[in-house]
């Protein structure tokens, strides 16, 4: 059967990408490096400081025997160990290169077609829009006040065509969440055919009693699907290795169209010796709490905004008259070896996001921005 192409793509001298794809900006992640600077402070890409487990590194080592086999496809021991963990049905849970893929397939292939529609915040995560623009489909944005996540906003953009709402909680760039009634609430305002999709990379790093991550919601839903990472809390950034619990048969069409060996045998290793490791994830929340505090009560003290936060970083809103700005701050910042996160890119020009370091980053970021706002005043 010959099959007919769109007349722009027909006609083209070369293979072009379907409508849409050449729009999209694509994802930037924070900076690593600073030119002539060889080992410079990055806390631009809220990376664990501690690094990872030491027992998670062992396990890590130890796969380097097993190179030549394929990993388990079916994700067996780690989806053992993560629902007795979490107390979850091992059935229900779906594995893949980082929450990213999963969020991704379940957006690009499950879901979206041309003219649907997804929800998320005015300043929430970008990566959820790409997938969305990819398929044609409309990214919507509700209003955040105070930086924060409006229910009666987000259920007030739901249509007919919405398929999925994204809410991150806690949210990134912000780092600011709504509290357990604020998302049931929002489950509550959305039609039984429209996903809420709870992207919980920085749940573990927010103990207030009011938070919820959704995966007490989700059990009894049939229209939730709640995602974790192992990148941040155990600092296995560089494997990979997410996760998501959903209802079964979400769960059944995302494992149709993912890939066979979308886990390794070394990153699904650490992470089950990583779950194990409790006494580095204690030291890992422990740092967090007392330096995000700390940061935030000096930090405001410089006469800088800080948004309420319950991940591991902050943002911090500066001032837009020339020589106070986010952009000569940062640059200030690298110059002296230490690399935050601009985040014009979210609409949120005036801000840098700063990841919590270990107690001598933390001072010296505050001691240098105390120098900078100083600066500015000659």
């Amino acid at each position: 059967m010959t099959m007919t192409a769109p007349t722009d793509r027909g006609a083209a001298d070369r293979p072009r990408p379907k409508p849409g794809i050449d729009e999209i900006v694509a994802y930037v992640p924070g900076k690593a490096k600073i030119a002539g600077v060889e080992h410079p402070i990055k806390l631009s890409s809220n990376e664990n400081i501690l690094g990872s487990s030491p027992e998670a590194q062992a396990a890590f080592i130890a796969a380097a025997t097993q190179l030549n086999l394929y990993p388990d496809s079916r994700t067996m021991a780690l989806r053992e160990t993560i629902a007795a963990r979490y107390r979850l049905e091992p059935e229900r849970l779906v594995f893949g290169c980082g929450t990213d893929e999963i969020l991704g397939r379940l957006v690009q292939q499950v879901y979206l077609e041309p003219g649907d529609n997804i929800v998320q915040g005015e300043y929430g995560f970008g990566a959820y829009g790409i997938g969305a623009r990819a398929c044609q489909a409309e990214v919507r944005f509700a209003p955040e006040p105070k930086l924060r996540i409006d229910v009666e906003a987000m259920l007030d953009l739901v249509d007919e065509r919405t398929r999925l709402v994204f809410v991150t909680q806690p949210s990134n760039p912000a780092g600011t969440w709504i509290t357990a009634d604020e998302l049931q609430r929002l489950h509550e305002g959305l039609p039984a055919t429209v996903m809420l999709v709870i992207d919980g990379a920085y749940a573990e790093f927010c103990r207030d009693p009011r938070f919820s991550d959704g995966l007490d919601l989700a059990r009894a839903a049939s229209n939730i699907l709640v995602s974790h990472t192992f990148s941040k809390l155990h600092g296995l950034a560089a494997l990979r290795i997410g996760w998501a619990y959903a209802p079964p048969e979400v769960v059944e069409a995302i494992d149709r169209i993912r890939l066979p060996f979308n886990t390794s045998i070394a990153g699904q290793s650490a992470a089950i010796a990583a779950l194990g490791d409790e006494a580095f994830q204690a030291r890992s929340l422990e740092l967090v709490e007392q330096w995000r505090p700390w940061l935030t009560q000096q930090l405001g003290g410089l006469g800088l905004e800080v948004a309420p936060s319950g991940a591991n970083f902050i943002l911090v809103q500066f001032p837009a008259t020339p020589g106070r700005t986010a952009a000569e701050a940062e640059a200030f910042l690298t110059e002296r070896g230490y690399i935050v996160r601009g985040v014009a890119n979210y609409g949120l020009p005036d801000c840098l996001r700063i990841t919590i370091g270990l107690e001598e980053h933390n001072r010296a970021v505050v001691d240098l921005l105390a120098d900078f706002l100083k600066r500015s005043e000659r």
